[in-house]
């Protein structure tokens, strides 16, 4: 069973910035494909970023130009670089992994899925 591991969430000014990881420590899987999702109160979770082992990535329309995804394949670890932070990216941040191969894939289709860190940016 892989676990994800998330931390880097917290609260930041409008124009702030954050670096939020994700680790799966110990696990022998392949994770081809890991992503960020994120859910705000009263609303449906959203792709905020992915990116595949090959480096291939695709974002959301609302952070594209200000959040940035990376990764480490040795580590099984992901990155998001949130930058320009605003009152709207307010939510609680997932990170989730497949061993799927896709930069364009639905959230249904991720196995494993992290416990989820809190962003909040004050205005």
């Amino acid at each position: 069973q892989v676990q994800l591991v998330e931390s880097g969430g917290g609260l930041v000014q409008t124009g702030g910035s954050l670096r939020l990881s994700c680790a799966a420590p110990g696990s022998a899987s392949s994770l081809d494909t890991m992503s960020w999702f994120r859910q705000a109160p009263g609303k449906q979770r959203e792709l905020v970023a992915t990116i595949t082992s090959g480096g291939t990535t695709n974002y959301g329309e609302s952070v594209k130009g200000r959040f940035n995804i990376s990764r480490d394949n040795a580590k099984n670890t992901v990155y998001l670089q949130m930058n320009s932070l605003k009152p709207e990216d307010t939510a609680v941040y997932y990170c989730a992994a497949t061993e799927l191969y896709s930069s364009c894939l639905p959230d249904d289709e991720y196995d494993y899925w992290g416990q989820g860190t809190q962003v909040t940016v004050s205005s």
